[in-house]
């Protein structure tokens, strides 16, 4: 026998439609979702926007969701990924969270933004660093496209290997 016969007797289950809490939690289960994500996911599933809001609503009054931690966690997440204050402030304006939350998690990384940079032109060019013009150029091609500002570009690009 087959498996697209069905066996005598045998009743098949039909999956249940998922209520959107259900939908939504399960997004959340993942990873942090902002508030703004998790709508315009939801939405985009075909669930009704009135749903999606007393959904999205209950899950942040039960501290499901927290657009503080999600812009925490994207914030550890990023700065581990090599990528500067500019690009992440972008993210997550892109993610519909207001000026002051951005600040506030850009706060919370503990690091140096232009250690971080060097770091990364070490990784790139070598324990040295970028030895000629060209190089230097490129590290801040670089670090401009990573989303670092020009103080913290100028300190990694014309470091001394000793530091």
């Amino acid at each position: 026998m087959n498996d697209s016969e069905e066996r005598p007797g045998r009743r098949t289950r039909r999956p249940r439609e998922q209520t959107p809490l259900q939908r939504a939690l399960g997004l959340l289960v993942r990873r942090e979702h902002s508030r703004k994500e998790l709508g315009r996911k939801l939405k985009a599933r075909g669930v009704d926007p009135e749903a999606v809001d007393a959904a999205v609503a209950r899950l942040a009054e039960d501290g499901w969701q927290d657009d503080t931690r999600f812009a925490e966690a994207l914030v550890r997440n990023r700065t581990g990924g090599g990528y500067g204050p500019l690009h992440i402030r972008a993210e997550l304006g892109t993610h519909g969270l207001d000026s002051e939350a951005i600040e506030a998690a850009l706060a919370t990384f503990e690091g140096d933004w232009a250690e971080l940079a060097r770091d990364l032109v070490r990784r790139r060019f070598g324990p040295d660093g970028p030895q000629d013009l060209a190089q230097r150029r490129k590290a801040a091609d670089m670090l401009a496209r990573r989303g670092f500002d020009g103080g913290c570009i100028r300190k990694a690009t014309r470091y001394d290997p000793e530091d």
